[in-house]
């Protein structure tokens, strides 16, 4: 899964799938643990796209506090502005 594909999913889908991926890697590591997994790449392109998932929702987290903050900021610049004047 690309981060770019990622992206684009709305975010109850990326929680959708992030649950999904994670039951997937418990249910490998108990195949891995028995001896039983035929394919062990498998379990580490799960934990990368777990990584992907997670480091999109923390960007766009980073990205609405940091737009929050900006126009905290310039609303309260502004209004110190006109309290100077006075």
């Amino acid at each position: 899964m690309k981060a770019s594909e990622i992206r684009r999913m709305p975010p109850e889908e990326r929680v959708r799938k992030l649950v999904e991926l994670r039951m997937e890697l418990v249910k490998l590591k108990m195949q891995s643990r028995v001896g039983t997994l035929t394919n062990t790449s498998r379990i580490r392109n799960i934990k990368r796209d777990i990584a992907r998932i997670l480091t999109v929702m923390r960007e766009e987290a980073l990205k609405e506090s940091s737009v929050e903050a900006v126009t905290r900021e310039g609303t309260s610049e502004g209004s110190q502005a006109v309290e100077n004047k006075q």
